[in-house]
């Protein structure tokens, strides 16, 4: 059965932009190969078949050979997932198989030796419809060893091929190696200009958590690559931060009001208790980012648009459970509460908390006051709270809340806030406030995903695709 996870383990995508395996539904009648030129610690060819959802794949230092009498080794590596046939680039150095790599052939296959699901072969015969490759080829798998096997061209009409080590250039970009690798370096450097924005960030080594580490930079480069999600969500709401100047266990302030003068920062004035205040907003990634250089790093916004800012359009409501409560009880109040909110016609979304409980939001779009709002969410608070009385409470109070869940409904109160979707989170270990589907409430828990698991998750389809339509 096709896996990725070894794959998987071997890489750290938050560094390497080589693709995350995933195994497609759909399989391909014509069945495809690759081969990469690879300028690792040893330069080698990338050999890859098409197989049961994923590329079988093989290292051969010398490369294929159209001379019948060369058998060249082919040492036989974990699987590869299919999207790796377009993949081009440079894999930094101190990850896995660091190096250079560049789109050598690419084709279709045909296999003339009958092979079961599981690649149970010690030899393999078969066509390949390459641009520089064709012909008949064999793969013979040597004995007493899983890993080594042999290349082997067979006789037939492609044999006067010239010699393929002087064929240098990509088949995708005409590149060189050593082209590709200028180019990588060229996009790496402005791809950090583009990160900043011409931000200056200061300190980009300082260590903001510890375990795992995560610096500054890395906090700028998640909050870059997670924008086109995240800003849907954030940009022209009114913001607080939670900023940590000197790290997670330093301290740690709460900030609402304005101090950025980036152009990428709104301001807004509001009538506060005793005077007006000044309030501000994110209106794009270089407002992100410089509100990251200043240290803040968790983003809360409010449940209304500053274009319709008496309006609110997203419901949060928040599921805090006592600390003695199990996380089977917790999923089921999560699950409790969509039953509610289906049987009102109110389409919800999940997301993880990033701390003990769980998100739910759902998007308005009825026009209604911040006092019709706030009220609307307490009575469905208090719908499950006389549904179900000894399972869940609308008290805030924490002696109210033994053996229960409190169901805050609370946040949705003018100038009240609730962490933003894709935001980190200054708990332990550096988790993410993640948007979920609902088929995977029993397999995340609230504070599982980190960054890294994060970024790798983007790779996905958007879960809550569609939110604002």
């Amino acid at each position: 059965m096709a896996n990725l996870d070894k794959y998987n383990k071997k890489r750290n995508f938050q560094k390497t932009p080589e693709p995350i395996g995933k195994v497609p539904k759909k399989k391909r009648k014509k069945l495809r190969f690759v081969v990469q030129h690879h300028a690792s610690r040893k330069d080698h060819y990338d050999f890859r078949l098409e197989w049961d959802g994923t590329l079988k794949s093989w290292a051969v230092p010398k490369g294929p050979s159209y001379n019948p009498k060369d058998k060249r080794l082919a040492i036989m590596v974990e699987d590869h997932p299919l999207s790796y046939r377009n993949f081009e680039g440079t894999i930094p150095k101190g990850e896995y198989g660091g190096g250079v790599v560049m789109l050598w052939d690419e084709g279709y296959w045909e296999p003339l030796t009958k092979i079961d699901k599981d690649f149970n072969i010690k030899m393999l015969k078969f066509n390949l419809n390459g641009q520089r490759l064709k012909g008949k080829w064999t793969l013979i798998k040597l004995p007493n060893d899983e890993e080594s096997w042999l290349l082997i061209k067979e006789k037939d009409n492609y044999l006067e091929y010239k010699d393929i080590t002087k064929l240098n250039k990509s088949i995708k970009t005409n590149r060189t190696m050593q082209e590709i690798e200028n180019n990588i370096t060229k996009t790496k450097t402005n791809l950090k200009k583009n990160i900043v924005d011409n931000i200056e960030i200061s300190s980009p080594n300082k260590v903001i958590f510890k375990n795992p580490k995560v610096t500054k930079m890395d906090i700028v480069k998640y909050y870059h690559k997670v924008a086109k999600r995240m800003l849907p969500f954030l940009e022209g709401r009114i913001i607080s931060t939670i900023r940590c100047p000197d790290g997670y266990q330093g301290d740690i302030f709460f900030k609402k009001h304005l101090e950025n003068k980036n152009k990428g920062i709104g301001k807004i004035i509001l009538d506060g208790e005793k005077e007006k205040e000044d309030y501000y907003y994110i209106k794009n990634e270089e407002g992100l980012i410089s509100e990251v250089q200043m240290n803040s790093y968790e983003f809360h916004i409010w449940g209304s648009h500053i274009k319709s800012l008496e309006k609110p359009d997203i419901m949060v409501f928040d599921l805090d459970p006592d600390e003695k409560l199990s996380i089977k009880k917790l999923r089921e109040g999560v699950k409790d509460l969509k039953m509610i909110l289906d049987k009102l016609n109110l389409k919800s979304y999940l997301k993880t908390s990033g701390g003990k409980g769980y998100h739910i939001l759902v998007p308005i779009k009825m026009k209604l006051s911040w006092q019709e709002f706030r009220e609307t969410s307490k009575n469905i608070a208090l719908l499950m709270e006389k549904t179900w009385p000894n399972k869940y409470t609308s008290n805030i109070r924490k002696n109210k809340r033994k053996g229960k869940i409190f169901i805050d409904w609370i946040r949705n109160t003018r100038t009240s806030t609730s962490v933003a979707p894709y935001s980190i989170r200054l708990r332990k270990k550096c988790s993410v406030s993640m948007p979920i589907s609902w088929r995977e409430l029993d397999k995340v828990k609230p504070n599982e995903i980190t960054i890294d698991m994060a970024l790798k998750r983007l790779k996905r389809k958007d879960p809550w695709e569609g939110f604002f339509d």
